[in-house]
């Protein structure tokens, strides 16, 4: 169950770029980008999965992206 507001966007420049989204790719913006847009100031404005994908770790950025690819194929996601 997705709250309206999260689906539509709350804010006009939210409701304009999920509309670029999908007049360009065809599909609706993702999720996570809805997400993320809801409440920028909750979730955090600036994504951190650059920092996250190539900050330190025991695991080296190769096993990284193999597990973020994994996930992402179990998920089904698109990318």
């Amino acid at each position: 169950m997705r709250l309206p507001s999260v689906s539509r966007g709350e804010k006009l420049q939210h409701r304009a770029m999920f509309g670029v989204i999908r007049l360009l790719s065809g599909h609706p913006a993702p999720d996570v980008v809805r997400t993320l847009k809801f409440r920028e100031e909750f979730f955090g404005s600036k994504m951190m999965f650059q920092e996250v994908m190539r900050g330190p770790s025991p695991w080296s950025i190769g096993e990284r992206e193999l597990f973020a690819a994994f996930v992402s194929k179990k998920n089904e996601c698109e990318f």
